[in-house]
């Protein structure tokens, strides 16, 4: 028995290393297939979304196509297609690590937290977390939302801070932006509180734009970045690399103002602050 038991404990440590031996990395996989697979959001105004036509569109699904994925096919001397597939904030560490998705490319915010489990590349987006109210809201801010009820989207890092900074408000965490506004439209709740680029998309989007208001400064610091499965050296750099030439070229800021310039589907003016920050990420070549 004993000696069966080792014979099979050996075939079962050959089997691990093997598989261990072919595993693929993203860009060998990509190569292989062709086909470097994002994760990305189905209702996020400007940034990722289904449009009327049924078709993805928003700013960090045209960076992907425009600037990432040129970098890529120039690596491996040949064209890659471009696949999406929805990823929310509970499932898209999940998705990359299954290798389901090869890139999350939407609003994630950069933690430490998140690097224990996946790597970032550089930060392609800065904004805040605020809150969403109707027009005439006592809530102006942080300071005002004691005793309040706070939607907020289940898994973001703006349901972490209001239950860690705000534990007296009342949380309310949903699956996504629509739930959150049905909430807030129908009085469950007093407000709603994520990025701002959200809530002014949501405000862009509603029946009666002028109902609502953006309340209160930024509470968090939401840089994002475009997360990958962990120590692929190789498939980061070309994303940055990808995003720094879009940055150096003006690309970039073309893509912004299509998105997010007065005329955008979610006007958010890039700051001058903002703009400087961005522009400091690119080393030389």
């Amino acid at each position: 028995m004993k000696r069966i038991f080792a014979i099979l404990l050996y075939l079962s440590m050959i089997l691990s290393f093997s598989a261990m031996a072919f595993a693929e990395t993203t860009m060998e996989k990509i190569n292989r297939t062709g086909v470097l697979t994002i994760g990305t959001r189905t209702g996020v105004q400007g940034f990722a979304f289904i449009n009327s036509k049924n078709e993805w569109s928003g700013f960090s699904i045209d960076l992907v196509e425009q600037a990432i994925a040129p970098e890529i096919s120039k690596k491996l001397g040949k064209a890659i297609k471009v696949e999406k597939k929805e990823s929310t904030p509970p499932t898209r560490i999940p998705l990359l690590t299954s290798n389901a998705v090869d890139l999350i490319a939407e609003t994630m915010t950069d933690t430490r937290s998140r690097r224990e489990s996946v790597d970032f590349s550089l930060t392609y987006f800065v904004t805040g977390a605020q809150f969403l109210v109707k027009k005439g809201s006592p809530i102006k801010g942080g300071q005002d939302i004691a005793g309040k009820r706070i939607a907020a989207l289940k898994g973001s890092t703006s349901a972490r801070i209001i239950r860690e900074k705000y534990s007296s408000a009342q949380l309310l965490e949903v699956p996504d932006q629509t739930a959150a506004f049905q909430a807030l439209t129908q009085g469950q709740v007093d407000a709603y509180t994520s990025d701002g680029t959200y809530l002014a998309g949501l405000i862009g989007k509603a029946q009666n734009p002028g109902d609502w208001l953006i309340a209160g400064d930024f509470y968090t610091y939401e840089p994002y970045g475009m997360a990958m499965r962990r120590n692929e050296s190789d498939f980061r750099e070309l994303v940055n690399n990808g995003l720094m030439e879009a940055i150096e070229s003006g690309k970039y800021f073309e893509l912004y103002e299509k998105w997010f310039g007065p005329k955008g589907e979610v006007p958010y003016p890039l700051t001058a602050e903002n703009k400087r920050f961005l522009s400091l990420q690119v080393v030389p070549k």
